[in-house]
């Protein structure tokens, strides 16, 4: 027979050749348990979208901003907020999480003292026309004796990076105990790139790499959740450093260090040093003050369903809430979500005022943000969605200008109005509404709200109006009030 003339589907069904009648018998039933499990399968697909078409239309929220704007300190609040049983679930998961920041500010701390160091020694024409300065950066013994102790912190932060990278992995069976961990070569060490955070990948379960098998049940207590005897858990080393790590962050020239570098650890995420005796100490478990602050950068696009009453606590609706990644190129990634969008949440971290954007040096991170919302406002996808600004780390541009940092010398258009904080937030929201009336392709509300995303009361306070917002919103559009 011709090629042509055989079935390749019907050849690949038909039964064996030579086949017994015994055979025959186990075939056909297996065949039929095949088609059973398949009729169930597609039995309960069919009921779920018949149910999915009676129950009304998730209300969508999509968090939106440049890296390390607050999103995830958003959504951590929505979860706190919305399941609070769930989010404490997982303080065992965020202790990591925590203990690898505070890894992540040593690393950046020695970095800084090698720099320091390193210029000091130089005979460069700078480092000779500052010789007062040089010399101020000088490691002296303690602290040479500090960074040398030290340096097996950096070990353990990429041993755990690798868990959570891979947390269904298996470990190797013998792990050297926290004393025993060798300091790396200075070469390696110095080549390490400065500020490396933790990165995982939103479509990895990581929160499991930190517990117990079995332990992902919402009754378990965190005590019981974590492995106190894990000779791996960082937790163990960073108790027995604790009074070295102390003592690096009091002393004078790890401060001058940074200062001299521009370095304002106590700004950036996962900033815990102030809180050394705690975060290090033995059986630690998170707050949720400490999860909200604690920083994880994630890749790709995280999506979380919580459950929200009216106002009136009688209708009850499902909210899908959407991180996608800031950082410039993941945006092109945004616009699949545009669509059926309920909800924007834009955040502006009107802190970073004197910052520069990561991935391009020359562009100030304040001017990123407003061409952002431009281009979301200008957007014909969305314009009969509702845009919610929040203009984020109000905290933090408080203390910057209490400290004397001139917000007119990186924002030239401030001119000569006060240096403070009410005077400089109140001209940032003015500077975003008039975006807005510009760039909008219809006339639209300005939903505007100040906000320290790590201050809980505050932020959920805000949400829980936004909540409401969206719940009535959605009611009138479903025609279930008027």
């Amino acid at each position: 027979m011709r090629s042509i003339d055989v079935d390749p589907l019907a050849e690949a069904l038909a039964p064996p050749q030579n086949e017994s009648p015994e055979q025959r018998h186990h075939r056909v039933l297996k065949e039929r348990a095949a088609k059973k499990a398949s009729d169930e399968i597609d039995d309960q697909l069919s009921r779920e979208r018949q149910q999915a078409k009676r129950q009304p239309k998730p209300v969508k929220i999509l968090l939106l901003g440049q890296s390390e704007s607050g999103k995830s300190t958003t959504l951590k609040n929505f979860q706190l907020m919305c399941e609070p049983k769930a989010f404490r679930a997982e303080r065992a998961s965020w202790r990591a999480i925590v203990q690898l920041n505070v890894i992540r500010s040593v690393r950046i701390i020695l970095d800084a003292l090698t720099a320091s160091s390193s210029a000091a020694d130089s005979p460069s024409p700078r480092a000779s026309s500052s010789s007062r300065d040089s010399h101020s950066l000088r490691l002296d013994a303690d602290l040479l004796a500090l960074r040398m102790r030290l340096f097996p912190l950096l070990e353990v932060h990429d041993t755990v990076m690798r868990r959570l990278a891979s947390p269904s992995d298996d470990l190797p069976p013998a792990s050297p105990s926290p004393s025993s961990f060798r300091t790396p070569a200075l070469s390696t060490i110095f080549r390490r790139r400065t500020g490396k955070e933790v990165t995982v990948n939103s479509n990895v379960p990581w929160k499991t790499a930190f517990m117990r098998d079995g332990s992902e049940r919402e009754s378990f207590a965190t005590q019981d959740v974590v492995d106190w005897e894990d000779p791996t858990d960082p937790g163990m080393v960073l108790h027995e450093r604790a009074e070295d790590l102390r003592r690096l962050w009091a002393h004078p020239t790890v401060h001058a260090a940074l200062e001299h570098q521009g370095i304002r650890l106590q700004e950036s995420g996962g900033f815990f040093l102030d809180e050394i005796d705690v975060v290090t100490s033995q059986r630690y478990v998170p707050t949720d003050d400490h999860i909200l602050r604690a920083r994880l950068k994630t890749l790709g696009v995280a999506e979380h369903r919580v459950r929200l009453t009216d106002p009136n606590g009688h209708i009850t609706r499902e909210f899908r809430i959407f991180d996608v990644g800031g950082h410039r190129s993941l945006r092109p990634k945004w616009v699949p979500y545009f669509d059926d969008m309920n909800c924007i949440i834009f955040l502006a971290p009107i802190s970073a005022f004197d910052q520069k954007l990561e991935e391009e040096p020359e562009m100030s991170r304040l001017a990123d943000s407003a061409a952002i919302w431009t281009s979301i406002i200008a957007n014909k996808l969305l314009q009969n969605t509702n845009i919610i600004l929040f203009l984020n780390k109000i905290d933090i541009l408080e203390a910057k200008l209490r400290s004397g940092i001139r917000f007119a010398d990186y924002v030239a258009s401030y001119g000569k109005r006060p240096n403070d904080f009410d005077s400089a937030s109140r001209y940032m929201r003015k500077q975003f509404a008039a975006i807005l009336k510009d760039s909008s392709p219809i006339p639209r509300l300005f939903y505007c709200h100040l906000t320290s995303a790590v201050n809980m009361k505050s932020t959920q306070f805000v949400l829980l109006g936004i909540k409401d917002m969206l719940m009535q919103h959605h009611l009138k559009q479903s025609g279930l009030i008027i």
